[in-house]
């Protein structure tokens, strides 16, 4: 007889496979699928092959790291109405080639943008770059995600979300310095429905976003801030992962009592 880990494991995946939708629905919604694609290889490849595409990153890495708050809300305000979408396509972009980490991002649409807007910019940056890595991973499956982690990350980020499913992608979320991209391939690829994919995502980044919102006008209170948030949902997890393991224990030790 498997042990309670498998069992709870497959019994995680059967579930995330059960929401697969039909294979009419998925041949249907493909449209998006290749306009993400689509934007995606557009953005990479100009990065590649346009030098003034690299130049501009390369600024915008100067500007965005330099901790002044005038310099950088000058250098996004001189995009006007399209500086939320710099964001935005910003964030998609460092899915791929990680110009620009995901949590500087953040604190940059905060002190550009306010707290009120730029916390709402950023929980629809993360909306739109999740979703996108969750269509990359449905559609396009294990070997495009284990090109993009790796085939131990792929693994290792798979047994995650097969013990854990909602709450590893909320978690995920919620601490700064893990990897949300891979929850997003690896999340589409096994197919956990997009609904509850994107509902965990929001819950987990919405309390983040406030707090840099909160925090981003002192950039040292911001980075004690992010550090205990990390910590915080470390222990949190850690304490959830040993609570589960315990509960299927006994589950496991009533079913079969001579264990």
């Amino acid at each position: 007889m498997k042990n309670s880990n498998s069992t709870s494991a497959e019994e995680n995946r059967w579930h995330l496979q059960a929401e697969e939708p039909p294979i009419d629905t998925v041949q249907k919604s493909k449209g998006p699928l290749y306009i993400s694609l689509g934007l995606v290889a557009a953005l990479v490849g100009s990065y590649f092959l346009v030098p003034g595409v690299q130049e501009f990153f390369k600024e915008a890495w100067e500007v965005l790291t330099s901790d002044n708050e005038a310099r950088i809300q000058a250098w996004v305000g001189q995009f006007g109405w399209l500086g939320p979408l710099v964001i935005i396509i910003a964030m998609v972009l460092q899915m791929f080639l990680l110009v620009i980490p995901t949590p500087l991002l953040m604190v940059v649409s905060v002190l550009a943008f306010g707290p009120v807007w730029g916390t709402l910019i950023i929980l629809a940056a993360v909306f739109c770059a999740s979703s996108i890595g969750y269509m990359i991973g449905a559609y396009l499956g294990p070997p495009v995600v284990g090109k993009l982690l790796g085939k131990k990350g792929q693994r290792t980020v798979e047994g995650f979300i097969d013990d854990y499913g909602f709450w590893a992608i909320l978690v995920t979320r919620l601490a700064p310095f893990l990897s949300n991209d891979a929850i997003s391939f690896v999340a589409g690829m096994l197919r956990m429905g997009y609904w509850r994919f994107i509902g965990a995502t929001l819950l987990g980044i919405t309390p983040l976003a406030i707090l840099i919102a909160w925090l981003g006008q002192e950039n040292d209170r911001l980075k004690s801030g992010l550090i205990w948030v990390s910590v915080i949902s470390f222990i949190g997890f850690v304490g959830y992962v040993w609570w589960d393991r315990r509960r299927k224990k006994r589950i496991s030790n009533r079913i079969n009592p001579s264990h």
